[in-house]
């Protein structure tokens, strides 16, 4: 009977010692905390859109919210702004990102050195941060070939209407060609019997 109680025992001590560390951990925790959602970590686009890269942050005190853009062209810090307090817009950005309350930015006029990775870094004021990242795709809209795809196909649709026509002239002359026929032998036929009957 003695050994099962002193295994109740040793296992009430590390439950009750598990809960201690995690109740005295919850109450030394800082009174902040901030979350990042990213809801669509892909984004293509094509050149000259404006496109909205959207996250969604929250957090109990006062937030600092930084974007910055990583190509193969470099690293750019794009806007950087506190809850109420200031907005630092990067002058290459100058008139092309619009800021919103929740952290998201839209850029406009995006073009293909705007293709690369965004990074936003969430810091609350006593420390904590959380970042997130969205992949931008841009591709261009090749003209050329859309002009070209255009043309054949006005290019196919003349040559079928003339084709068209032609048919319809070959058939309307076969059959004029036919009723002609059909009178000739009809006049022959006739003379054959007026000289038969003559004879």
């Amino acid at each position: 009977l003695m050994r099962p109680l002193q295994g109740c025992r040793r296992r009430g001590v590390i439950v009750g010692t598990v809960t201690l560390c995690l109740a005295a951990g919850w109450a030394l925790q800082t009174p902040g905390g901030v979350s990042l959602i990213v809801p669509q970590p892909n984004i293509n686009a094509t050149v000259a859109q404006n496109i909205l890269l959207s996250v969604q942050y929250s957090c109990r005190g006062t937030a600092t919210v930084e974007w910055k853009h990583v190509s193969s062209w470099g690293t750019t810090k794009i806007v950087e702004w506190r809850t109420g307090n200031y907005v630092n817009i990067s002058n290459v950005y100058k008139d092309r990102v619009t800021i919103f309350e929740n952290g998201s930015i839209q850029l406009l006029n995006v073009g293909m050195r705007d293709a690369g990775y965004y990074f936003i870094t969430v810091t609350e004021e006593y420390g904590t941060n959380t970042y997130g990242t969205i992949i931008v795709n841009v591709y261009e809209i090749i003209y050329e070939d859309l002009h070209f795809v255009a043309v054949f196909f006005a290019f196919l649709a003349a040559v079928s209407a003339i084709l068209i026509c032609f048919m319809w002239m070959c058939n309307k002359s076969l059959h004029l060609f036919q009723k002609k026929t059909h009178k000739l032998t009809a006049s022959t036929t006739e003379e054959i019997e007026l000289e038969t009957i003559e004879c």
